[in-house]
């Protein structure tokens, strides 16, 4: 049960992704986070649950997790606003190399056979997007794009995966439940972007940002696909190193979306890419 709700909460991220890039082509990156973290913030009350009794000790893990989510997403954000989002979908692959670093490090989870083959798939398929491919004049056929988008992208991919491992430890102690999780991240989320929003003196502009519907379409996604995977998260036998790979299903949905909404170049180059790592998720599948 947990592979599926991790194979759901990667789908609907996909979504998310292009959904995201839709609405900053109507509204700025601090507008559509702080909105879009508020709305996901008051969809989550009325399935949070008794919210109350988390020990000390958690809810100071929750408020760090929030505050690497909040770095996070404004760096994810900034990337996707400006970069094919295909490539995007596709450089968030190496999540899973921070992720199998954190799990065997941190939370001393060991690698099988089928772990390590996974990881040479998916490695491969991510170090193949650096291949340029050149039409016959000569002149290389892809989406030009700022070396600092990189950095921002890899960075946000970095902590995610911090993230991810926190989800572990969290849900690991038997203190909380997802609902609890989900709630008070949540929440310091929203008050870490009103402080942001408050020291950098960011304008939100009311009138147009709540007539965004992608801001509405990816606030619900976020709650859905988070609470899947508080759940998973929740399983005794679930594995850091396994979830973070089957979450990598997000990549084809941005292929794919990257090249029918946006049309996107460098489009099937991307989509061996992920078709090599897909063959890592199934890998991994056979091992859970």
């Amino acid at each position: 049960m947990w592979i599926l709700l991790v194979l759901i909460y990667g789908i609907l991220k996909g979504v998310r992704d292009i959904a995201k890039k839709k609405a900053l082509t109507l509204n700025g990156v601090v507008e559509v986070l702080f909105i879009y973290t508020a709305l996901s913030f008051l969809f989550t009350v009325p399935t949070s649950g008794e919210i109350s009794g988390v020990p000390v000790k958690e809810m100071l893990l929750i408020a760090f997790k929030s505050f690497i989510i909040v770095i996070a997403f404004l760096c994810s954000f900034y990337a996707i606003e400006k970069m094919p989002v295909s490539l995007y979908g596709v450089i968030d692959l190496s999540r899973m190399m921070f992720a199998m670093i954190l799990g065997v490090f941190i939370l001393k989870e060991t690698l099988g056979m089928y772990q390590i083959i996974a990881l040479i798939l998916v490695a491969g398929g991510l170090l193949l997007l650096k291949y340029k491919p050149k039409s016959k004049n000569g002149v290389t056929v892809t989406d030009y794009v700022p070396g600092y988008l990189y950095i921002l992208a890899f960075v946000s991919t970095f902590l995610n995966a911090v993230s991810g491992m926190l989800d572990k430890i969290l849900m690991r102690t038997g203190n909380i439940t997802s609902g609890q999780l989900q709630f008070w991240y949540m929440f310091y989320m929203l008050v870490f972007y009103g402080i942001y929003v408050l020291v950098t003196k960011t304008k939100i502009n009311f009138k147009t940002i709540f007539k965004n519907p992608y801001v509405w379409v990816i606030s619900i996604l976020f709650v859905v696909a988070d609470r899947c995977l508080f759940m998973a998260n929740g399983y005794a036998d679930s594995k850091v190193t396994v979830m973070t790979l089957l979450k990598q299903i997000c990549c084809i949905v941005t292929i794919i979306g990257g090249k029918i909404i946006f049309k996107e170049k460098d489009t099937l180059k991307r989509f061996i890419c992920a078709m090599i790592i897909i063959a890592g998720i199934v890998v991994a599948s056979f091992a859970g």
